[in-house]
């Protein structure tokens, strides 16, 4: 195996709720109804995706491109507040990155990405937004670009995952997949059992070989 590749959200940020509460807000101040399918469908999805399906599915008023401007904005503020670290996380993705190239690849818009790697200070070299491929997760798109910006084959990466988006995707991409399963919103059984599953991000180090 020659490098690792982490998602971000509910991987290293404790995240998926900060995000879910936002949309919510946002959408009902624009004339949106939450549906009990929105939360899941949309985790993974690109930022163009979520802005579409908040208009489409969730009824926005709003264009895609101003509902996705508008919960990006909210998020930003509630990142300035307070960025919600997992932890452990830290410490794991240096101690990784001590011994492989490590990147991020997540779904999250690059804007996001950046906060976090500027508040934490971690040395990931590769840090890919889906907004930069053609579809989200589970599309295997932005793993796939990841392993090319560190310049190694899909199928010599470890990726790390919470959800089942984002486990699909990565298996989409020929990884080997670890997961830790985000708590608040768990990932499909059938797909767990197809990959590895740890505790928590403090024991990945230990895990790699």
């Amino acid at each position: 195996m020659e490098a690792v590749i982490f998602d971000l959200d509910g991987v290293l940020i404790d995240s998926e709720q900060v995000w879910d509460e936002v949309r919510q807000d946002f959408a009902a101040r624009h004339g949106g109804v939450w549906t009990p399918t929105a939360t899941r469908d949309m985790q993974g999805m690109s930022t163009p995706e979520w802005g579409a399906y908040l208009v489409s599915a969730v009824g926005v008023a709003l264009t895609p491109e101003e509902a996705s401007a508008g919960v990006i904005a909210e998020m930003e503020k509630a990142y300035a507040a307070h960025l919600p670290v997992i932890p452990g996380a830290v410490e794991a993705v240096r101690e990784v990155a001590s011994r492989f190239p490590v990147a991020i690849a997540s779904s999250a818009p690059a804007v996001l990405i950046k906060v976090f790697l500027d508040v934490t200070g971690l040395p990931v070299p590769v840090a890919v937004s889906s907004e930069e491929c053609a579809a989200g997760k589970p599309s295997p798109d932005v793993y796939l670009l990841a392993a090319s910006r560190l310049g190694v084959a899909a199928t010599s990466c470890y990726a790390v995952e919470d959800s089942t988006n984002g486990l699909k995707a990565a298996l989409a991409a020929g990884m080997t997949v670890l997961a830790v399963p985000n708590p608040h919103f768990p990932p499909a059984a059938d797909v767990l059992a197809q990959v590895r599953v740890l505790s928590s991000i403090a024991d990945l180090p230990g895990a790699l070989t």
